[in-house]
């Protein structure tokens, strides 16, 4: 009987662009534009210049590039500082139902082999929707989820890059089972990246899964080997985080349905469970004009893991961005000191801006048992503002913009791609990218569209 892997590692191998649905196309060029614009935001920030540096000191010349600076570097390199450049503002795209993923941390491994391979945009868009396909569907198997065992969802990711780059080099299904076991076997991820004190390695693990990914590909293709049953085998993940699994997500519908279209996108560059209560605050406060000062308490209603994760007690004193968009506390005292939340509310003076920082005493969160019941298919979250002369208002949600049930237009992923890149890039640049992006399918070579990637201001 196949394994999982292999039966994962035929349908991928057998999938080509003419089975996609308009829909799943269309979804694709959406999720790599608004990909492109976090990491022209994330090419500006500390912890990617640190990543940057330190592959430049390591000599990794190649022909793939690097967003941003433009630099070529090889496809190992490249894919991983791409996706950190995507992941590092926390503002790309979530997927939560068992696990969370972001499943354009891996797009970057389809754009540098397509580029050094001179791909077309069609190869491209085909291993996109393939790799949201794989990832989203690994969101699912394990009940409770491995996040919920302790475990970082990067580790699923090892299972899901290794794919979207085998894909692009056109790996037999031997080949391609070989690479998902080179990549997962020795990638599991611990889920302290994203418990308490935040640090630099919360955006970082996951692109560096991506990159396990890309040389796990190049391995195989070159007659490296890896073990079959890395999901349900003996010593697999299934073996060692213990019972509860539904397979069924693996192969349910496929090449039917394709999961892209269920993904979501951030409206805010934030932990994806805060956008809810983010957006009711927001609402509450522009509907009844109130200021920080009018404001007494805001007491959230949110489930269970939202509460623990995001207010314990060092989300209340938060120390780097890490931490500050991650800490639920920080986020509603933005919205109130600020009437909004975004990538200017974690730079480092407003950090340490006492005014705002203030205000997270005002903030309480709590655990509501029958929001619980409802996730994952609803996120709802309900916020009460009491005001300082005594009201009590109230405002609740039970998705946050951007969800696939209100998602965002392209109006919004331009005015939100513009926010991030003005800085380093002129606006006929910007509108020669988008441009590109949905007509990637018209591209003959994916070395065009990255071209345009570079920073020109």
């Amino acid at each position: 009987m196949a394994t999982m892997t292999e039966t994962i590692a035929r349908w991928a191998c057998d999938l080509k662009y003419e089975d996609l649905t308009p829909e799943a196309i269309d979804a694709s060029k959406r999720f790599i534009y608004d990909s492109l614009g976090c990491a022209l935001g994330g090419y500006q920030v500390h912890d990617v210049k640190i990543f940057l540096d330190h592959y430049r000191t390591l000599g990794a010349k190649g022909d793939c590039s690097i967003v941003g600076s433009g630099e070529k570097m090889d496809p190992v390199a490249a894919s991983l500082l791409n996706a950190l450049m995507i992941r590092a503002m926390d503002y790309n795209d979530i997927y939560w139902k068992q696990d969370p993923s972001h499943p354009s941390d891996a797009i970057s491994a389809g754009i540098a082999l397509a580029e050094r391979d001179h791909k077309s945009g069609k190869d491209l868009i085909l291993a996109t929707v393939l790799g949201y396909d794989i990832t989203m569907r690994l969101c699912h198997i394990a009940v409770p989820g491995i996040r919920e065992r302790g475990w970082h969802h990067a580790t699923l990711m090892a299972y899901a890059s290794p794919i979207i780059a085998g894909k692009m080099l056109g790996l037999t299904v031997e080949q391609m089972q070989h690479a998902i076991g080179i990549a997962s076997s020795h990638c599991f991820t611990l889920g302290c990246a994203v418990a308490g004190k935040l640090t630099m390695m919360k955006n970082t693990v996951s692109p560096m899964a991506t990159r396990d990914g890309v040389e796990a590909a190049l391995l195989a293709q070159a007659g490296y080997t890896g073990p079959e049953g890395v999901l349900e085998g003996k010593e697999g993940m299934e073996h060692c985080l213990g019972e509860g699994w539904d397979y069924d997500w693996v192969t349910k519908d496929l090449g039917k349905k394709f999961m892209i279209t269920d993904c979501g996108m951030k409206s805010f560059p934030i932990e994806a469970l805060m956008h809810s209560p983010v957006s009711a605050t927001l609402h509450l406060l522009k509907e009844h004009s109130l200021k920080a000062e009018d404001v007494q308490e805001v007491m959230i209603e949110s489930i269970a893991r939202a509460a623990d994760i995001l207010s314990d007690p060092a989300k209340y004193k938060p120390e780097s961005k890490e931490s500050a968009d991650h800490s639920l506390p920080y986020c509603i005292a933005a919205a109130l000191a600020e009437l909004r939340v975004t990538p200017q509310e974690f730079k480092e003076d407003k950090l340490w801006d006492e005014r705002l920082r203030s205000q997270m005493a005002k903030v309480k969160v709590v655990a509501n048992d029958e929001f619980e019941k409802a996730f994952p298919a609803k996120q709802c979250t309900r916020v009460t503002i009491t005001t300082t002369d005594g009201r009590k208002l109230t405002h609740a949600r039970d998705v946050p913009k951007g969800d696939p049930r209100d998602p965002m237009t392209i109006e919004d992923l331009q005015v939100k791609f513009g926010a991030l890149a003005e800085p380093i890039m002129t606006d006929k640049r910007r509108a020669e990218l988008k441009e590109a992006v949905f007509t990637l399918d018209a591209i003959d070579d994916v070395g065009t569209l990255m071209a345009l990637t570079v920073a020109d201001k």
